[in-house]
């Protein structure tokens, strides 16, 4: 997705202009006819996504200097780039001190305000990345640090930020590398548990034989090797968020004592003779589908549904790829800031293999692909090339066999759909037979459904939003493609597709 920049200009030549340019550059134009209407765009009811703002300086309603000041003060870190027809010194000097990130002289050349582009663009996102990183050591990572442009992924922040406002227990479910753990930062950095510590902790990295004594401390002597006394997570995280990744895999004996930990507000470490309360607001996160380890014996379901309070289910990479372009080029600035690297562009041709690619490792695969470009390059753009593995793994996973293999399961537990490829062109559907004549009706749609289903890579949602139907209506059509016998939920529903 381009980046969105704003042309405010009450000259309609001039914004004429500078719009033909914008989308030149790639960029995505916005136009407002003054101040006012651009303070509106900005920060008003009807605020939109802006990535930079080309200013006028001189306007009747409200001009450049009053929509710098109002943008000061409702804290809008968006460079903008200021112009006028008259560029004398003091100008430039008010300009630059109301928060200007840059300053062009009417009637400004493509090549001039293309580079003053790019340069407030990169800026913007390697101060954004800085703030970002002060935020989250601090705990003060707010939803706005998190980089997303989807709707499915802003409906899900939605829902956090309204468990912010409260200390309800939250279980954050996701495929790995999705970003859990930011949202939980988000969440407490949102909260008025903010000033207070946010411990976190990855259950699945701790020995069996440990558990307990990380999370609830032990006394001196409680145990062999035990020479000091340790305070526990619980006891760190005390009037703040502790953030248990992983809680899936936690021992059976562990979840015990978790639970009474909740359930009492008050933990014993090991060797101790009392046990000690603390005040402490828990967000835990699993990959795991824990329902299925309920129902198997290994998590008790009164501590499932101690933490199952408020769930929030966070989206795949592959289901908003919308956020691929921010993502990488959040990355991209970041890397380059830590490699010494002058890499300012990822090329087209290597956008459309990362926008294609699977993605297994989610955001996390992201992060490694382009820090690893950017290790890899010599110039001052990246292409393909670097990204040899991505390129790989598609060639090595773009045979047209099955989406899933047999026997897979998703994060939800239920059976995955197994869909082969259609033989047919994607942009070419065969209306006759071999005899030449026409083919039924039904047997067309069959075709197109099974195409939709491999070509969106089994997300059915999004197979019944391009179809333009309800996904109960395509389920019953999947009857009739002998689909759906085999692969069934045992409550006897047609199951979700997914695949890895």
């Amino acid at each position: 997705m381009p980046e969105r920049i704003l042309v405010v200009d009450d000259d309609p030549v001039q914004r004429r202009l500078l719009e033909n340019m914008v989308r030149k550059f790639g960029y995505e134009a916005v136009l407002a006819e003054g101040g006012d209407q651009a303070a509106r765009i900005l920060s008003g009811d009807e605020a939109e996504r802006i990535d930079c703002v080309i200013l006028d300086l001189v306007m009747p309603d409200l001009d450049g200097f009053g929509l710098l000041a109002r943008m000061r003060s409702d804290e809008l870190a968006i460079p903008v780039i200021v112009q006028t027809a008259h560029g004398g010194i003091d100008n430039v000097i008010s300009a630059m001190r109301a928060g200007a990130a840059d300053f062009v002289v009417k009637p400004a050349s493509p090549e001039r305000l293309q580079v003053s582009l790019k340069n407030a663009l990169t800026q913007s996102a390697l101060a954004g990345e800085l703030q970002r990183m002060k935020r989250s050591r601090s705990g003060t990572l707010s939803f706005r640090d998190i980089i997303t442009r989807s709707p499915a992924m802003g409906a899900v922040l939605r829902q956090a930020q309204k468990a912010s406002a409260s200390t309800i227990p939250v279980l954050i479910e996701g495929e790995s590398g999705v970003g859990k753990e930011m949202i939980a930062r988000a969440i407490h950095g949102s909260g008025e548990r903010r000033a207070r510590p946010f411990v976190a902790v990855n259950c699945g990295a701790i020995p069996d034989n440990l558990v307990e004594s990380i999370l609830f401390g032990h006394e001196r002597g409680a145990f062999t090797g035990a020479t000091e006394r340790h305070v526990g997570k619980f006891a760190e995280a005390n009037g703040g968020t502790l953030f248990l990744d992983e809680v899936g895999e936690l021992p059976l004996a562990a979840q015990v004592k978790l639970l009474r930990a909740l359930q009492e507000g008050e933990v014993e470490p090991v060797g101790a003779r009392k046990s000690m309360l603390v005040d402490v607001r828990v967000i835990s996160a699993t990959n795991r589908n824990l329902i299925a380890d309920v129902k198997s014996g290994r998590f008790r379901e009164d501590l499932f549904y101690r933490l199952h309070v408020f769930p929030l289910s966070v989206p795949p990479l592959r289901e908003r790829i919308e956020d691929l372009p921010e993502l990488v080029r959040h990355f991209l600035v970041r890397f380059c800031a830590e490699e010494g690297k002058s890499v300012k562009v990822v090329s087209g041709d290597a956008m459309v293999l990362l926008r294609d690619a699977r993605w297994p490792g989610n955001v996390r695969q992201l992060e490694n692909a382009v820090f690893r470009a950017v290790v890899l390059a010599e110039g001052e753009e990246i292409g393909p090339n670097e990204f040899p593995q991505i390129a790989a793994r598609d060639a090595e996973l773009g045979a047209p066999a099955s989406l899933v293999p047999n026997g897979d399961e998703n994060r939800l537990g239920e059976q995955a759909l197994v869909v082969e490829t259609p033989r047919f062109s994607a942009d070419r559907l065969g209306l006759l037979d071999g005899e030449s004549q026409l083919r039924p009706l039904d047997e067309l749609e069959a075709e197109i459904i099974r195409f939709a289903i491999a070509h969106y890579r089994g997300q059915m949602s999004e197979v019944a939003r391009r179809l333009r139907i309800g996904r109960s209506t395509l389920y019953r059509k999947l009857e009739g493609l002998q689909l759906s016998d085999q692969n069934r939920h045992p409550t006897g529903h047609p199951v979700a597709v997914a695949v890895e």
